[in-house]
């Protein structure tokens, strides 16, 4: 006799990035180097002095035990410190609680907003983990769709028409995971008078906020007092400092809410590891040219890449990028994403995510994650695409 489990669970997909990587089991060995286009992690070590500055603190027998839930008050400061050069923030340690990644930010954001029945508008094409959650928690998705001609960006127009009585947040990514679009400033403060207008939070995941090209400042939400009426901000330090590993996420909002999410985070995780928080601190404090590089190098990387994708004759379509990501139309009418992208790994040695992972009636696009390939490699992944359509 076996368990039974949740039906909510088991109506809910598998780890997209999971089921691709088990394809390379199954790939035939045909001495082509594989070129990894599927999961958004970079390429490039952490830096050095930070590995250092983390080795020596390991001996102190401190670094072993919990913190506060939220956080050691010494990094919520140093983080502020950040959030005030970055977004001219008026934040004090109080709005903040540091996660384990920015996917456990976002799980107490929602379970300190919703109950089973709500509802949560999101804009598509979505970062797949977040309707996973929604739906595991019995929290219904309602999706503003893609349109090609926006670039994804969402419309401010049709997140409004969306809003229900059982509305209780609009979710937007920007950077874009799986586009790479950069939504507005202005579009952005649109989307939180919306939220006001309708009593309800704005959520903005910005894991890729340090990749903005030129560090130009995301929005101007945190500069007004009252920010944290409405506005809740999910971030990963993972990304800027190149430490996925160490899960290094954080929630923002309002001292209340951050009150009251700390009951989840308590029975949740309890606290982010010590040695996390100090690379956390260290790099706020230490590494801003060290992430400036990085951010002008992945800058290179994509100009790099739709220079060569928007060459004649490539017959998949280039429709969105930025950031980290590219998001392309693949030229194969009636194939799924799934499809192409198992095709790709097969036959060219190219790893890459199916677009309706990311969405409903996404089959025909793909996401390319070019943060984690060099860019040496760049126009060799591009030819072998051209190779695919030809």
């Amino acid at each position: 006799m076996t368990l039974t489990l949740s039906p909510l669970i088991t109506k809910v997909h598998f780890p997209p990035i999971s089921e691709v990587k088990r394809w390379l089991a199954e790939r035939p060995d045909d001495g082509q180097e594989l070129i990894d286009l599927c999961q958004a992690v970079p390429d490039y070590a952490p830096a050095q002095e930070l590995t250092e500055h983390l080795s020596a603190l390991l001996a102190d027998p401190l670094m072993s035990k919990y913190s506060p839930d939220e956080g050691l008050p010494e990094v919520r400061e140093a983080l502020c410190g950040y959030y005030h050069r970055k977004y001219g923030a008026l934040i004090s340690p109080a709005n903040l609680c540091l996660t384990i990644g920015a996917s456990q930010a976002f799980w107490l954001a929602i379970v300190t907003l919703c109950r089973a029945g709500d509802e949560v508008v999101v804009q598509a094409p979505y970062y797949f983990d977040h309707p996973m959650a929604l739906d595991i928690l019995g929290i219904r998705g309602i999706y503003a769709p893609f349109v090609e001609a926006q670039g994804g960006l969402p419309s401010v127009a049709t997140i409004e028409r969306l809003i229900t009585g059982k509305t209780r947040a609009i979710l937007v990514v920007s950077p874009s995971n799986p586009t790479g679009a950069i939504t507005p400033p202005t579009v952005i403060h649109e989307l939180l008078e919306l939220a006001k207008k309708h009593g309800i939070a704005l959520i903005l995941d910005e894991t890729y906020n340090e990749f903005i090209p030129g560090g130009s400042r995301p929005h101007d939400l945190f500069g007004d007092p009252s920010w944290g009426g409405h506005f809740v901000h999910i971030a990963s330090f993972g990304k800027t400092y190149a430490l996925t590993g160490y899960r290094a996420g954080l929630l923002a909002a309002s001292e209340n809410f951050i009150h009251h999410a700390l009951k989840a985070q308590d029975t949740m995780a309890v606290c982010q590891p010590r040695i996390t928080q100090h690379a956390v601190k260290f790099g706020v404090e230490q590494l801003d040219g060290w992430v400036a590089a990085n951010r002008d190098m992945m800058g290179r990387r994509h100009d790099l890449f739709r220079a060569e994708f928007l060459k004649p004759g490539n017959k998949f379509q280039l429709v969105a990028s930025g950031a980290f990501f590219a998001w392309v139309r693949h030229p194969f009418i009636g194939c799924s994403g799934r499809q192409v992208a198992k095709r790709l790994v097969d036959e060219a040695a190219l790893l890459s995510l199916p677009g309706e992972v990311f969405g409903q009636d996404l089959e025909g696009y793909l996401r390319l994650a070019f943060g984690n390939i060099r860019e040496e490699a760049i126009p060799e992944a591009v030819r072998r695409f051209r190779k695919m359509a030809a």
